[in-house]
């Protein structure tokens, strides 16, 4: 009986280890700083001038929001981000939207130019932003629909994790109309 306690113990605590290196599982929540972790980006003027790499310490005292998605220019991606283009004007002045995922900046680039987007698109090629926050996807190594509306504080202030592509932009737009 007491080889099978260990053997518990010991398994719970292989399990303890293995869930604190989950890049799967979200590791933030509302209230918490958004990490910093600079990334090159296409568009990137639109957040910082004659910059290689852009990060959230660079939009403190905005609003921000960043949507990930996982691949630029398929269906479901297109749907979001074309939703959150044609809501652009409609945001607070306050209010920059950014969109990420893990593609390049050569793929966002062209992703942009195909569908008019308005907004900087992060390179997170290495995944590290998406590890940071727990939303890569263990399907794909892509990262997940997920999206973060960031204070002008730097801090989290809401989590969007069940995002459906059509709805997703108003849905935001509402949401930060609220913000002070």
């Amino acid at each position: 009986m007491l080889r099978f306690a260990s053997l518990a113990a010991l398994l719970g605590l292989c399990l303890t280890t293995a869930s604190a290196k989950d890049d799967t599982m979200l590791k933030v929540k509302a209230g918490d700083k958004f990490p910093v972790i600079p990334l090159a980006a296409a568009q990137i003027d639109k957040i910082k001038k004659d910059a290689k790499t852009v990060s959230i310490a660079d939009l403190e005292g905005k609003v921000a929001v960043v949507f990930f998605y996982p691949k630029a220019d398929t269906p479901g991606c297109t749907v979001e981000s074309c939703g959150f283009r044609d809501k652009a004007k409609e945001f607070p002045k306050d209010v920059v939207l950014v969109g990420a995922s893990i593609d390049d900046v050569i793929a966002q680039r062209k992703f942009i130019d195909k569908y008019k987007l308005p907004m900087a698109l992060l390179a997170d090629t290495d995944s590290k932003l998406v590890k940071e926050l727990g939303i890569l996807n263990p399907k794909n190594s892509r990262a997940q629909r997920v999206t973060f509306v960031v204070g002008k504080d730097g801090k989290i202030a809401k989590i969007y994790d069940k995002v459906t592509p059509k709805n997703h932009p108003e849905e935001v737009l509402e949401y930060v109309k609220t913000l002070k």
